[in-house]
């Protein structure tokens, strides 16, 4: 048994990610969490209002929050996505000695899974789960074009960030799933452009409208009554959140950006590490039976790495932003891989001494970070 596990490390790979995952989790819940714990207490009480939806939800179970309750619902949701992943991965592949390789690059990789739980309590992880469900559900009727359409404006009413997060991700996946096999109908083309309209004006309301309007030490008071303990008034200093225009953030963004961009170099190198699944991706789009799937698959990647480069220019949570790039591009690379091809692709070889380094050294890697690297 010891001599097969060592003519196969990626099983290794896989226990020490597991066991970094749980640390990290242990780490996690010894930190304060300023931001994911503030949106638990912003509700609709003073009208629409932006990054208030899991709010307004948990008012409706508890008057009083307490901080755990951050790392309860952080902790349930990446259960949800992880068991979601694995059933994604089993459908679109399956779990043999071949595609271990496959598995540990994108499940191992430190802009995923390990990531998510460094981030417990923001919701970027919500935006995966409701893409992979949308992975794994039939995409046989209108119906799968409005339930993303519902998909979208949940994500949106919890952060509009959003809109250039996991929103473009779950077009991308709408047309590669629907649109590409049910083809362009009247009917088809009417429902997608009704979800773009309905998806966008929220988006713009929430921007623009959901800042909030009463006096700051208001709305201050208002938190502080939701909180289980009022004396945790560090907390609240994040505040100022609801009350901060757009303008404002691309120039807080702007005045951190010399020090932030230290950080690229760090950011290409954890990208080039994941070379062997880059490569697989891209035999994977060079397979496709169709020139016209290949445009729009390329097509995909662009507009969704546009949203991500607009998202670096107003906010400058980097780390998060390009980790969740990449969880969008292992995401679609699902997606693609469900797609009519023109020959076998060649996964990921688990006897390549390059690709195991790699593999080893994006195992070893705990996260990402939040806004610098690690």
């Amino acid at each position: 048994m010891n001599l097969r596990v060592w003519q196969n490390p990626w099983r290794v790979m896989l226990a020490v990610n597991a066991a970094m995952m749980i640390g990290l989790f242990f780490y996690k819940i010894t930190l304060r969490p300023f931001v994911p714990y503030i949106h638990l207490l912003v509700d609709y009480h003073y009208g629409f209002t932006k990054r208030a939806l899991i709010g307004a939800i948990v008012s409706l179970f508890t008057d009083k929050v307490p901080v755990w309750l951050v790392f309860a619902l952080g902790g349930a949701i990446w259960l949800v996505t992880l068991g979601l992943f694995i059933e994604l991965f089993r459908r679109t592949f399956r779990f043999d000695d071949t595609h271990w390789p496959l598995f540990v690059f994108i499940a191992g990789s430190p802009f995923f899974l390990k990531n998510f739980i460094f981030s417990l309590g923001h919701f970027d992880i919500y935006g995966c789960a409701l893409t992979i469900v949308l992975l794994l559900i039939p995409a046989r009727s209108v119906a799968y074009v409005l339930l993303a359409a519902l998909f979208s404006i949940v994500l949106i009413l919890i952060h509009h960030i959003f809109i250039l997060m996991y929103v473009p991700t779950i077009a991308a996946i709408v047309v590669l799933r629907f649109y590409l096999v049910q083809g362009v109908t009247s009917r088809n083309v009417a429902a997608g452009v009704a979800a773009l309209a309905t998806v966008g004006i929220l988006f713009l309301a929430a921007q623009f409208l959901g800042t909030v309007d009463v006096p700051y030490d208001e709305f201050l008071r208002h938190l502080r009554s939701r909180m289980a303990d009022p004396s945790r008034t560090d907390l609240l200093e994040f505040g100022y959140i609801w009350y901060q225009p757009l303008s404002k953030e691309i120039t807080d963004t702007w005045a951190r950006m010399p020090s932030n961009i230290l950080g690229v170099p760090v950011f290409a190198l954890l990208i080039w590490l994941h070379a062997p699944l880059w490569q697989y991706f891209a035999r994977l789009i060079d397979a496709l039976a169709s020139e016209l799937h290949r445009r729009l698959v390329i097509a995909a990647l662009v507009m969704i790495s546009a949203g991500f480069f607009i998202m670096f220019v107003i906010v400058f949570d980097y780390s998060r932003w390009i980790s969740n790039w990449a969880v969008c591009m292992f995401l679609i690379l699902h997606a693609v891989k469900k797609l009519p091809a023109s020959k076998e692709v060649p996964v990921i070889p688990s006897d390549d001494r390059r690709t195991t380094t790699f593999g080893w050294i994006l195992t070893l890697i705990p996260r990402v970070g939040i806004v610098r690297p690690f």
